[in-house]
């Protein structure tokens, strides 16, 4: 998605935040995984700008360490908290070429590319200054947006400053308007701190340009997509309203959820899926996660950064991290697959197994109660209850590789390094400490003792 002309963004993120009662910016605080600050430069980067200009302030180093891997940020300092528009000007002071520019508030993290595009296009068809409006049935704290007897904008005016009748309006500006680069700079030259909090109002602009006959037009959107937050309650709102988008988007596109109540699914990060893909409640997905097609997921999984194939069951209580799994898998339920996991098509990981830096080839099984680290498993292969790649000396990790077609009974103990070659059986309550060699049955010798009429001791009363 990239508009077809240059553009600026400003981007006002000098505030303290202090309602967030926090050490950390309220910008870097996060929203399903990302600042609010990345989500919005995200959004913006997607229609390819010229620049972002980020005015910053409070705890700067911090927020410049923050988005120290962003290439076209240009940073204008506020020294001075003097309000809104003294922050603007801030940063159009230091814009040269005279381009359309998207301005906006640094805690809007819901804020899409799509919504801004329709903003650049209302601006290309002659208008002057486009807002961003919302209708909310209680706009307590925000700027009313103020028409004429002919629906023509002619002011914002702050809570602090409005009549009760203007006070009565519910259109309202959530902080996102797009103007000329040199209008801009034309109209912050003339705003006053003539208001009741004695601070240089940004929307003060639009009654000037409304006064110099200017054309201003608007365009409203979802109350959701435009929220902020300056507490950390309307931070927990934020995380509800981006799942209840999600979720409408998701299901939209196919996905079927068990739920559409917000806390029903956490989504941190990228989800795609295929055809007929069923999810349950309280799953959780971070980081890039591909599901195939007809994957079935059950009540309470945890995945990360995870490619699943088609046809594949995951029972609850799965947790998946950075791992691969293949077509027609059944894993769990409480299966564990760490990082570096690969298992073919057709393979089984049970419940309360565990497995790590490990590939298990077509067809093989651990069933129960196991734990397979550092590890290379073929085809077709038995990994019986209780077996344990015991793979790690307290100093060093080691590998052990199964061949295809071996059977590990129930309780045995791999020592690595150590392999076991194609064929191989190995005996219940068996300790492996050296490499086996092809279709060899290996067990350890153990003498049973039974004794007759045997009494158990007695506690003294």
């Amino acid at each position: 998605m990239t508009q077809d002309f240059k553009f600026y963004s400003i981007v006002l993120a000098a505030g303290a935040g202090t309602r967030m009662k926090s050490e950390t910016p309220k910008i870097m605080h996060k929203v399903a995984g990302k600042s609010m600050i990345k989500h919005i430069l995200d959004q913006i980067d997607k229609l390819n700008p010229e620049r972002n200009y980020l005015v910053y302030g409070y705890k700067g180093d911090l927020l410049k360490e923050h988005l120290q891997d962003r290439k076209n940020i240009v940073w204008a300092y506020q020294d001075q908290q003097l309000g809104t528009a003294h922050a603007a000007k801030v940063a159009a002071d230091l814009i040269e070429e005279d381009l359309p520019t998207v301005l906006m508030f640094s805690d809007n993290p819901l804020i899409q590319a799509s919504t801004l595009e329709k903003l650049f296009a209302q601006y290309q068809s002659g208008s002057n200054i486009v807002l961003m409006t919302t209708i909310l049935d209680n706009p307590f704290g925000y700027g009313r947006v103020v028409r004429d007897h002919n629906s023509n904008i002619t002011s914002i005016v702050e809570e602090k400053d409005a009549t009760a009748e203007q006070r009565l309006i519910k259109e309202v500006y959530p902080g996102i308007l797009v103007i000329s680069a040199k209008n801009l700079q034309n109209l912050l030259a003339k705003v006053d701190n003539n208001n009741a909090q004695n601070e240089y109002y940004l929307t003060d602009i639009i009654k000037l340009a409304y006064q110099q006959g200017q054309k201003i037009t608007s365009v409203t959107t979802d109350p959701k997509e435009v929220s902020s937050a300056n507490n950390k309650y309307q931070l927990a709102q934020l995380e509800d309203f981006y799942h209840q988008i999600k979720i409408k988007e998701l299901t939209e596109q196919g996905l079927i959820l068990h739920s559409v109540v917000s806390s029903s699914i956490t989504l941190h990060g990228e989800l795609e899926f295929g055809t007929d893909c069923d999810i349950d409640v309280n799953c959780q997905f971070f980081g890039k996660v591909v599901l195939g097609n007809n994957v079935r997921i059950g009540q309470g999984c945890i995945i990360k950064n995870a490619t699943i194939g088609d046809n594949t069951v995951i029972e609850p209580y799965t947790i998946i991290e950075d791992s691969q799994v293949g077509n027609n898998c059944a894993l769990g339920p409480f299966a564990r697959l760490r990082p570096n996991s690969i298992l073919a098509d057709k393979t089984k990981v049970g419940n309360f197994v565990e497995t790590k830096n490990t590939k298990i080839g077509k067809g093989s099984k651990a069933n129960h109660l196991t734990y397979l680290g550092d590890s290379e498993i073929g085809v077709d292969v038995n990994i019986g209850a209780g077996v344990i790649t015991c793979n790690y000396d307290g100093a060093n990790k080691f590998k052990t590789i199964i061949g295809d077609n071996v059977f590990v009974g129930s309780d045995c103990q791999l020592v690595a390094p150590v392999k076991l070659a194609d064929g191989v059986t190995i005996a219940a309550g068996t300790t492996v400490v050296k490499d086996v060699l092809e279709s060899a049955l290996v067990l350890n010798k153990k003498e049973t003792i039974t004794k007759v009429d045997w009494q158990r001791p007695q506690k003294k009363k």
